[in-house]
């Protein structure tokens, strides 16, 4: 071809443009220099953030898709190819794809002049530098690329469903016996999958060890569970034959098509995803049923978590301490307060712990919040030892704490800070949080006695290896749920269960602290068994710090 359009035209390119992309992966486009007009495939538009697939002020709209840091290179090649300083335009960037991703994108392209030898069009192709190959050699299947285009082909009319498969803790078997063997594990649990498929069920690997079959027949989740648990069966017998060298399972999520509104490859992915993981995260080697309900759960959880996260980086702007007075039963007076955690926020209104606190473990993010609710507690409890001499705060720390941060510097720090006497802070563990002793735990704990902190065991006689922990952790108090509370005011044996316990915690020197008391008669009932403490909503509810100065602080 030489340099100038004698016989071709603009339109000619962008009808060449037109007809060829049904038939390439790739992006073929034209820049017409002079006029700054634009022109590319029409798949490019579907696919990045482009506002169509032809369009006018090129630099601007570039602008615009590609990387703000990628655009400055950009910008100076488009103009040395304008000012006739450059032949080729062949570069590596980003462009911003529908979902606002950074895609990385190899731009070529070729200068063709006018009859004046001035530059006049760009006419060049666009690849992705990582996009997914069609098939995957190791399992000898198709790979997500062939996925994307069969789901984009019947999309509008799909019927059936998708089962998303994954290997459960397939890195172990890479770590434990190599890459190859993995890579024999993947090719044999493509065997299995394909054994047991029907002929118009299609087979993928999408990712790592993961793998779709998707079915366009109409069938529905009946037929994706009995199609699951044949899979399962085909692996065990491979494993059987296989000598038991490995022993692994699989999980999947089963997502039917006619349970999604929008069947957009990208949505159905998405949705298959958290189909699988909710799989997994149930106990693995199991089957999971997509509902639009447990994923409207998931996206509040994952809202939820968000706007903690901005709330956190906001000086905790929603969070706040609230305290619960804790009696001295024999002396009937005010000895101390548990600090409760508490958010609310403009979106989601007043947000309970139950919800928020697993959220905020989950995440990490109790980390920085646990660290903010142990200074509101000191520095409450060093004004109101102004009046109450010997007044002590409890605080809860979880399991996250312990085991991901230096929590015990953070305690120490603040003690230290806000001029307390270490049993002026009383940390409260809840034991079913820790089923497990590690060495975080144990080094925590020891810290804790070390320089004189008090702990207290929360919730006992509601977790799990109670007696074992009491044994270990000598704690200086033990707190009684409200719900074995209960349990011993409406039953004699259980009473009899709890006045038992409260004699073995005095006879290895601890305090025993009974929560949850409501009532009058229920206080009646519960002082027979000579609880040291008390907390409940009969002395007071947890409420914010010049509520309870205001209340209980004279």
């Amino acid at each position: 071809m030489e340099d100038n359009l004698d016989r071709i035209s603009i339109e000619q390119f962008k009808n060449l443009i037109k007809t060829l992309d049904p038939c390439m992966d790739d992006y073929l486009y034209i820049m017409d220099i002079k006029n700054d007009y634009y022109c590319i495939s029409k798949n490019a538009a579907v696919r990045f953030l482009l506002p169509s697939a032809e369009f006018t002020n090129v630099t601007e709209v570039l602008r615009s898709v590609v990387l703000p840091e990628d655009f400055p290179m950009v910008a100076e090649d488009i103009r040395l190819i304008a000012e006739g300083k450059k032949q080729f335009h062949d570069i590596q960037y980003r462009w911003y794809d529908q979902e606002h991703r950074a895609i990385w994108i190899n731009c070529r392209g070729r200068v063709l002049c006018d009859e004046e030898g001035q530059p006049e069009f760009l006419v060049g192709c666009i690849n992705e530098v990582g996009k997914k190959q069609m098939a995957d050699n190791v399992s000898g299947l198709l790979g997500e690329s062939s996925l994307k285009r069969d789901l984009v082909e019947h999309d509008g009319r799909l019927d059936g469903f998708m089962l998303r498969l994954g290997i459960d803790r397939f890195k172990e078997i890479n770590e434990n016996l190599g890459m190859d063997y993995g890579d024999m594990i993947l090719r044999k649990t493509a065997e299995c999958i394909a054994s047991v498929i029907r002929p118009d069920q299609k087979l993928y690997r999408i990712v790592a060890d993961e793998f779709a079959v998707v079915d366009f027949s109409g069938r529905g989740n009946e037929e994706a569970v009995r199609l699951y648990e044949d899979i399962r069966h085909s692996i065990n017998k491979f494993i059987a034959e296989n000598e038991y060298e490995v022993f692994y399972t699989i999980s999947a999520g089963i997502m039917e098509f006619k349970s999604v509104v929008n069947h957009t490859y990208y949505n159905l992915m998405k949705l298959s995803e958290f189909s699988l993981n909710e799989a997994k995260d149930r106990g693995k080697n199991k089957f999971y049923l997509y509902t639009r309900a447990d994923y409207h759960v998931f996206t509040h959880k994952k809202s939820l978590t968000k706007i903690m996260r901005n709330a956190i980086n906001n000086n905790f702007e929603g969070f706040n301490a609230h305290f619960q007075p804790i009696m001295d039963v024999k002396q009937n007076k005010l000895i101390g307060a548990e600090t409760l955690m508490r958010f609310t926020c403009e979106e989601k209104g007043n947000v309970t712990p139950y919800e928020f606190v697993p959220l905020l473990e989950d995440s990490g993010l109790i980390i920085p919040v646990g660290r903010w609710i142990l200074h509101r507690a000191m520095e409450a409890c060093k004004n109101i030892q102004k009046n109450i001499p010997g007044f002590k705060v409890s605080v809860n720390v979880s399991y996250v704490q312990v085991l991901r941060s230096n929590i015990l510097d953070d305690i120490l720090y603040g003690l230290n800070k806000y001029e307390l006497s270490a049993d002026s802070l009383i940390i409260e563990l809840t034991e079913s949080g820790f089923l497990e002793e590690n060495e975080y735990f144990i080094r925590f704990c020891e810290g804790l006695k070390q320089y004189g902190i008090p702990l207290a065991l929360d919730d006992f006689g509601t977790g799990y290896s109670n007696f074992h922990y009491l044994s270990h952790l000598t704690p200086n108090t033990i707190k009684i749920d409200r719900s074995f509370t209960l349990k011993a005011l409406k039953n004699d044996y259980e009473f009899g269960l709890l006045q038992h316990m409260a004699d073995m915690t005095h006879s290895i020197d601890s305090k025993f602290c009974i929560e949850g008391i409501e009532t009058e008669d229920e206080l009646n009932k519960i002082s027979k068994m000579g609880p040291d403490y008390i907390q409940g909503y009969y002395f007071g509810k947890p409420c914010a710090y010049d509520a309870f100065v205001s209340d209980y602080v004279k």
